[in-house]
């Protein structure tokens, strides 16, 4: 069994506190102990419920190409998906570039324009034209990416399909993204489809099996769990939440397709939360109810003497005492929020979290 141990659990960054804050804050707030369809209404309610839908345009995001899709490594050019050449000079003809100028927006050979990753005309409905004023879905900025103009018109509607090395076509005329953006595609289809429910099935926009008992492609899980999360889609999310006012879940946690769909093999759980094994005797301890106000009953089934100590996300320990049988534990003192407990006998331990609500 996979172990993790609290230093490693506890090294939640800024960043991904922040990144959790969005959906613990406010409004919709999403229980992370919900797992299948449950997991999904709530993802569901808290991204479509907190959007720019009706002012956000299609033109809108020929600027923000420069700012979410920008190089990192030189802040005068954009990245461009699908692509695999790193040379910035272009000829009629080399659709292949990975980078390019980020004023080089247009309709002409080396420039480059907007792709949408879910084809509009795969959807069902369809998503229509996408004039320059256009809102709604033809305008999410989530699934539009800056790609060469030909390489994205070579690519068009095809669906993506199973294959390796750089972006091309594949058999039974699909499209394979390319090993470096598969990860990107992937996680952009999760999130259409929780955005826009069976508008966008995954299976309109690719090929292959479907996981047992859901709608979500093998393929997109393992694309998921293969290609990690990158620095250019944090920025873009980032960058998304602020202009458009919603977060792409699964950038943010790869894991949470997992706690959707199932699926092999194991994505990232960015945060190390929701993937919390447990290092020895399983069924030793329960904390309930789950989520919590004011009090959690802490049951401990062998009776023996245990440290409790309870850390928030950041790291920082707001509670411990031994006991050595069942009780209730008073937290009424804790803010809202996601918190680890920690079991301790002897030395053996076991991790579980809590909501506090």
């Amino acid at each position: 069994m996979k172990q993790i141990y609290l230093g490693f659990l506890l090294l939640i960054t800024l960043t991904s506190y922040s990144q959790q804050a969005y959906y613990t804050n406010g409004q919709n707030n999403v229980d992370f102990t919900l797992t299948g369809q449950n997991m999904y209404n709530a993802l569901q309610l808290k991204i479509s419920n907190n959007t720019n839908t009706d002012t956000y345009t299609y033109g809108d995001v020929r600027d923000d190409f420069k700012i979410m899709d920008l190089d990192p490594t030189n802040s005068s050019n954009v990245l461009l998906i699908y692509g695999f050449n790193n040379t910035l000079s272009c000829t009629s003809g080399q659709t292949d570039r990975r980078i390019r100028d980020k004023d080089d927006f247009g309709g002409n050979n080396c420039d480059y324009n907007r792709e949408h990753i879910f084809a509009r005309s795969n959807a069902n409905p369809g998503m229509g034209s996408a004039s320059n004023s256009f809102t709604g879905i033809v305008a999410d900025p989530h699934n539009l990416r800056a790609s060469d103009v030909q390489r994205n018109g070579a690519r068009g509607s095809k669906k993506f399909g199973a294959g390796t090395g750089n972006s091309g076509d594949v058999g039974s005329g699909d499209w394979y993204p390319g090993d470096e953006w598969r990860g990107d595609v992937a996680r952009t289809m999760m999130y259409m489809y929780v955005r826009y429910g069976d508008r966008c099935l995954p299976n309109l926009n690719g090929s292959g099996a479907t996981e047992p008992f859901t709608d979500m492609l093998q393929i997109y899980l393992e694309w998921n769990a293969d290609d990690p999360v990158s620095d250019i889609e944090n920025n873009r999310n980032n960058h998304l939440e602020g202009v458009y006012g919603n977060r792409n879940p699964f950038v943010d946690n790869p894991y949470l397709a997992k706690t959707i769909w199932g699926g092999t093999p194991e994505p990232e759980d960015t945060w190390n939360i929701l993937n919390v094994n447990v290092l020895d005797f399983k069924s030793v301890f329960n904390i309930s109810p789950n989520p919590a106000r004011n009090r959690v009953n802490v049951t401990i089934s062998n009776n023996q003497e245990t440290r409790i100590e309870i850390y928030d996300v950041l790291g920082k320990r707001v509670f411990i005492r031994k006991v050595n049988e069942s009780l209730p534990i008073d937290i009424s003192s804790l803010k809202t929020g996601l918190y680890i407990f920690k079991f301790i006998q002897k030395d053996k331990s076991q991790i579980k979290r809590l909501i506090i609500k």
